[in-house]
């Protein structure tokens, strides 16, 4: 069916890009391929896609939502969020990190809005306090209208954690951007996976957030950027947005997708922004909104857990002398007697036991997997 013309968007406006193409090995054996962490209801009933969709729909409609994705998982995305236009939905060829998933988005957004704004935004995160969220996401996009500004969000350590980036805030500008409802710092510098002694030094300082990968710009800021820091990707993607709305173009991103540099947007651009002299325009705001990035079994756990050695089960539970455990489990009843703190994850063709503290190495079952030849659990 035919579909009506779209009307033309109002220019400078705000949209938001879901990144929604990671695999969650670490949540195998739930995640896989075709049905990865993003795609399932890891907390709630709702996936953790859904769920982002609708703590945005307040802020942006859906005319200004679009996601990055993988071809296996483009199917599950639509079906997720019908009311997104197929032009919405953007699908990777194969995965070449965040720095080419963005730039992938801003191509296109240029070509429907030349002042576009974007809020990049993971897929499958958890924020407790989606109303701050919102008013921090609109101070952070305040600052990026206001000048060719990279903005991330910050959030306020809760323990020394080693797995997690961390930005370091310099002076505070707030005053000029104002009426931004919110501390903006300028960056000093971003880490990644600092050793134990270096965490517990930057919570020590209170000088340094957590990074969450959340990031805010003009898409014409963002590839004046990449033209700068990483001009191959740059022109191999500007030679594949000339075929936008063409039926050459999914041959195009087919043949030039590949040859991309694998990078993560912090290392590409971020981190080499803020080593300019004049500090890159790098800002942070912090973000105190109740976030996780649900990163293992053991952090959705710590997530859902009611008291300390409380036992958490999706399914019917008998726990007997058994204190700490995280189970899931579709239909069976899970019986526990005399274990704590183990993770128990059933599906109908895997079973997943581990101690909650070596959550984090579920994904080398996965690459133990691959090197065995054992697609039909992937």
């Amino acid at each position: 069916m035919k579909q009506p013309p779209k009307r033309p968007a109002r220019s400078g406006q705000a949209h938001a890009v879901i990144l929604a193409g990671g695999r969650g090995t670490r949540f195998w054996p739930r995640s896989r391929l075709r049905t990865p962490k993003q795609l399932l209801n890891i907390v709630g009933t709702a996936t953790m896609f859904e769920q982002t969709v609708a703590r945005l729909l307040p802020e942006f409609p859906y005319p200004r939502l679009w996601t990055v994705t993988n071809a296996e998982q483009a199917r599950a995305v639509r079906k997720l969020a019908p009311r997104l236009r197929p032009a919405q939905v953007l699908a990777e060829p194969t995965g070449r990190n965040t720095a080419a998933a963005i730039a992938l988005a801003a191509f296109h957004l240029v070509r429907e809005d030349a002042g576009a704004l974007m809020a990049v935004l993971p897929a499958d995160h958890f924020i407790a306090d989606a109303n701050r969220y919102r008013t921090i996401v609109r101070a952070a996009l305040e600052v990026a209208a206001r000048g060719p500004n990279l903005v991330v969000l910050g959030i306020p350590p809760a323990h020394p954690e080693t797995g997690y980036g961390y930005i370091e805030r310099g002076e505070n500008v707030e005053p000029a951007f104002r009426p931004a409802s919110s501390p903006v710092f300028r960056v000093r510098r971003f880490t990644e996976k600092p050793q134990p002694e270096a965490a517990r030094s930057f919570l020590a300082s209170g000088n340094y957030y957590w990074n969450a990968g959340m990031f805010f710009w003009r898409a014409a800021t963002y590839l004046d950027c990449l033209r700068r820091y990483l001009p191959a990707t740059h022109d191999a993607l500007s030679r594949v947005a000339e075929t936008i709305g063409t039926r050459r173009y999914a041959s195009a991103l087919a043949r030039a997708y590949p040859k991309l540099e694998n990078i993560s947007v912090d290392y590409a651009i971020l981190e080499r922004a803020t080593l300019q002299p004049d500090g890159g325009n790098v800002f942070v705001l912090p973000a105190e909104i109740g976030w996780s990035d649900i990163g293992s079994w053991a952090a959705v756990y710590d997530l859902m857990a009611a008291s300390p050695g409380a036992n958490v089960s999706s399914a019917p539970l008998c726990a007997i002398d058994s204190a700490g455990n995280y189970v899931w489990s579709a239909k069976k009843l899970v019986a526990l007697l005399g274990i704590s703190d183990l993770v128990v994850v059933e599906t109908p063709d895997a079973l997943l036991i581990c101690p909650r503290s070596r959550a984090q190495d579920v994904a080398k079952i996965v690459k133990w997997l691959e090197s065995s030849k054992r697609r039909e659990l992937l």
